[in-house]
């Protein structure tokens, strides 16, 4: 189909759209499940060495506990979206969602750490194959300016979830004590997935997959796999970077090929009348969707790495506690929440400048918590801490738009592997940055001291988010 029948289609389809009274309690409920998925990605950090003490393995096993989830998610994000697509969201929530309860139960109840790597990759797995539905049910249960109201809240829970893993993970630690207390990271997921479960099957309705996917229900195979390729090449060597191994970064040299590969297999599927994976050429001709795509992914490189390297050098650095330091960083979470929804109202208003806004407040809480880090110990409380609440105002603001501006013009029938697509983005931007911040730290504290190495950190951080206000601004001048 062209880019011109896409547009008409979705046209019928703004006149044939009835809302559904039962909206907001479906968005809510999809959220609560996008809340546990995006969690465990940040969950462990904190427990990262209560793990390893527990298990009695190395610190390389354990890298991949943390990795694994997130090598899996990312890999299985797009494929995820467009199956929702073709066979229906509630059915992919429901499969995704039993997925992601037995996995955690699996990683819970863990004997050794080879379990555990294992149930991770599975819990990955089934991530992916949820997350993706929150965009594509957004983009079929809402319209007009109740769209960036929903993109709002999901970009509030995006942001909460990164920046609240490490302080519930700390918290729950602290409670049930460091020998066995990281194993209820994973098993609260049971009892809170069953109940979630329920109601995805007495609330989220069957998507109307839409006049091809209907004649034609097929899903690309061999465009998820090169894609899935895609994306391992990439996120398998930063992620192997971050845990200190080098030679695996020659798998990047395979990106190109396989980039290509991709590309021009979904062109072909796309002239055989079959169904594409992502139709890349009509996403490309989309106003705002590459450009929504190099911001989100900019901007989870410049951010989420802060975070990793705050929780190492506050616990290893200055002695803080994991759930110390996961409250000093708590200020960040504070400040999305409390600007996400109303970005998502303005940006109807007035479009790219609230990225632009916002990103402008979070690059100068980053700027200030550079300058600040290197303070004592006891000050660190009354000095970072407000830092870290101006850059979550700021953050707050940065998700929830671009993800109402990036997918504004997707047909619906595209809204889940579209939005998987700007999802892997971020997943990629945030093993980057993962990987970059990390590196320059322990680059140097080998030559300076640990509060030095931060303060460096956090400014590489900041010269990354320069490059997405490069973006943001470029997308606002050629009115996207």
């Amino acid at each position: 189909m062209s880019q011109r029948e896409h547009t008409d289609a979705a046209s019928r389809d703004e006149e044939a759209y009835v809302p559904d009274p039962r909206r907001w309690r479906v968005l809510a409920v999809s959220l609560v499940v996008g809340f546990m998925s995006l969690l465990d990605v940040t969950i462990v950090n904190v427990a990262v060495p209560s793990i390893r003490a527990g298990l009695e393995t190395s610190t390389a096993t354990i890298q991949w506990v943390v990795s694994g989830y997130a090598l899996a998610f990312g890999v299985t994000l797009v494929a995820g979206g467009r199956l929702g697509d073709a066979h229906g969201r509630r059915r992919m929530m429901t499969i995704g969602l039993i997925g992601f309860v037995g996995s955690s139960a699996a990683v819970g109840l863990a004997p050794s750490a080879a379990w555990i790597v294992v149930a991770r990759l599975a819990q990955g797995a089934s991530a992916g194959l949820l997350t993706p539905q929150n965009s594509g049910l957004i983009q079929q249960l809402f319209r007009g300016p109740e769209r960036g109201r929903a993109f709002g809240m999901f970009g509030f829970t995006v942001a909460v979830a990164s920046a609240a893993g490490p302080l519930i993970g700390g918290a729950l630690i602290a409670l049930l004590g460091e020998e066995d207390g990281w194993r209820s990271l994973f098993l609260i997921n049971v009892p809170i997935g069953l109940v979630a479960l329920v109601l995805i099957r007495r609330l989220v309705p069957d998507n109307d997959v839409g006049a091809e996917a209907e004649r034609d229900p097929r899903v690309d195979l061999v465009g998820a796999l090169l894609l899935g390729l895609a994306v391992l090449s990439v996120l398998y060597p930063l992620i192997s970077l971050e845990g200190g191994a080098g030679p695996p970064l020659v798998g990047l040299l395979a990106l190109p090929v396989l980039a290509w590969a991709f590309v021009r297999w979904e062109r072909q599927t796309v002239r055989r009348g079959r169904p594409p994976l992502l139709d890349v050429s009509l996403l490309r001709g989309l106003p705002g969707y590459a450009n929504g795509l190099l911001v989100g992914t900019l901007y989870f490189t410049g951010f989420t790495g802060i975070f990793l390297v705050l929780s190492v050098h506050l616990q290893e650095g200055e002695g803080f506690s994991p759930l110390g330091a996961a409250l000093l960083m708590t200020p960040f979470a504070v400040g999305a929440a409390t600007t996400s929804p109303l970005a998502g109202r303005l940006v109807g208003r007035i479009g790219r400048r609230v990225t632009l806004v916002a990103l402008g407040v979070m690059m100068t809480g980053t700027a200030l918590a550079a300058v600040l880090v290197t303070q004592p110990t006891d000050r660190l409380w009354w000095t970072l801490a407000p830092a870290m609440l101006l850059a979550g105002v700021g953050g707050g603001g940065v998700i929830s738009p671009n993800f109402t501006l990036t997918l504004a013009e997707v047909p619906p029938q595209m809204g889940g592997a579209a939005g998987g697509a700007l999802q892997t983005g971020q997943r990629i931007g945030s093993a980057l940055g993962a990987a970059l911040l990390m590196t320059v730290y322990q680059a140097v504290d080998a030559v300076s001291s640990a509060p030095v190495a931060a303060r460096a950190a956090l400014l590489t951080a900041l010269l990354v988010l320069s490059a997405a206000l490069a973006a943001a601004v470029r997308s606002w001048r050629r009115g996207d």
